[in-house]
């Protein structure tokens, strides 16, 4: 049995500004730094014993102040994995979803299904993308096994986390909660995921409102309200 600590990272420029961020290497903007020294400060006196986290740049800004307060000294190229990585969006990635609705109609339809084996061109499937994240998670709990860990990731793969501990499926939008910084808390034996604690984010209180990607819109209205929607990752 192995607690994992799961940190979706920090805001960046492409969340506000609707991008797909996917495999792209985008950093935090000056919010996401202020939430990820934030999220450093409310783990401090945790008793985490290790940390892994995406090699994307975003993930690896959002460790640093942790590693820094938990563990001077530690490499995060060490650490650093490309299996905790967001969904791969393929040729899509980079661009609004406005671009792509307008651009690409067919391909935007088709990702609108939010089905198991829905992707974009050159992308990964949901299917895919579930398997690449669960084993990663499940390798990481049987290396640490009786041990707490830090894991700084995407919003994507919290999305599979939840998905699994649910037993929702695959299918659908997604019905979670998963805040940029938010902190979330998962118990794994074996196959089993438990939720312990999901989108913890007292620790940024006082900071501006996030944007909120509401897959759920996008089904309901292709055209949703700008506002309403954040990049995926």
């Amino acid at each position: 049995m192995t607690e994992l600590i799961l940190v979706r990272h920090g805001e960046t420029d492409w969340n506000r500004e609707l991008r797909f961020q996917g495999h792209m290497d985008v950093p935090l903007n000056a919010a996401g730094l202020e939430q990820a020294r934030r999220v450093a400060e409310r783990l401090a006196g945790e008793a985490a014993h290790h940390l892994a986290c995406s090699d994307l740049l975003r993930a690896r800004q959002t460790a640093e102040p942790l590693v820094r307060q938990l563990w001077p000294g530690l490499r995060l190229d060490m650490v650093a994995n490309a299996a905790l990585r967001e969904q791969h969006f393929g040729m899509m990635e980079g661009l609004r979803w406005q671009d792509i609705e307008r651009d690409h109609p067919e391909a935007w339809a088709h990702w609108r299904t939010f089905g198991a084996d829905s992707g974009m061109p050159g992308g990964e499937t949901r299917r895919e993308f579930h398997a690449r994240v669960m084993a990663a998670l499940r390798a990481l709990a049987a290396a640490h096994a009786g041990r707490t860990l830090v894991v700084v990731t995407h919003g994507g793969v919290l999305d599979m986390v939840w998905r699994t501990a649910r037993g929702t499926g695959l299918d659908g939008p997604r019905q979670s909660e998963i805040p940029n910084a938010g902190i979330n808390r998962v118990r794994l034996a074996g196959e089993a995921v438990e939720i312990l604690q999901w989108a913890d984010t007292r620790h940024l209180a006082g900071m501006p409102a996030q944007p909120v990607y509401d897959q759920r819109a996008v089904v309901a209205q292709a055209s949703a309200t700008p506002s309403r929607l954040d990049s995926l990752a």
